[in-house]
């Protein structure tokens, strides 16, 4: 099974509602632009940026609003968990069991021991629905906002909303 099947498959066997959107590969914001326009249902498509800190031995999820964008030293200042990196594809096949340009919360339901930690932007947590990849770059899922986070208590991670700009 691929990742993608992975995610479609967790959200049926959660009762977790969602749409699937087909599309060429995105692995960056400005390409998924392209195809998200073709999306025929409004949502807040959403940046996922995944960071270590300094000694290595803690790591983050950063979700935020697709339009904008984030200096490192500004986010470091803004979660209060010292120096911050991108983590490498290593760690991200470890912890999330992704690739570089699939970076998406869920990701999550392949951290069992739920190590990795969530920071979404206050301006998501009202959202009426938002857009992730599911593991993978050639398509986009577009769920409701309290999906989302009933999928992220399924998961167990810990999150919490922040100000982020």
């Amino acid at each position: 099974m691929n990742r993608k099947e992975s995610v479609l498959n967790k959200l049926q066997e959660w009762g977790i509602a969602y749409n699937v959107y087909e599309h060429p590969a995105a692995p960056t914001v400005e390409i998924a632009k392209e195809y998200w326009a073709k999306i025929p249902e409004q949502a807040q498509h959403c940046k996922n940026l995944f960071f270590r800190n300094h000694k290595g031995n803690r790591h983050y999820l950063v979700i935020f609003d697709c339009d904008k964008n984030i200096a490192i030293h500004d986010l470091e200042k803004s979660l209060q968990q010292g120096k911050l990196s991108f983590a490498s594809e290593a760690r991200m096949l470890k912890y999330l069991d992704i690739q570089p340009g699939s970076v998406s919360p869920f990701g999550l339901i392949n951290d069992t021991e739920n190590h990795v930690y969530l920071f979404i932007d206050k301006n998501l947590e009202h959202a009426e629905k938002l857009s992730f990849h599911p593991n993978d770059n050639t398509a986009s899922v577009v769920i409701s906002n309290h999906d989302f986070k009933h999928f992220l208590q399924l998961c167990g991670n810990n999150y919490e909303y922040i100000t982020l700009y």
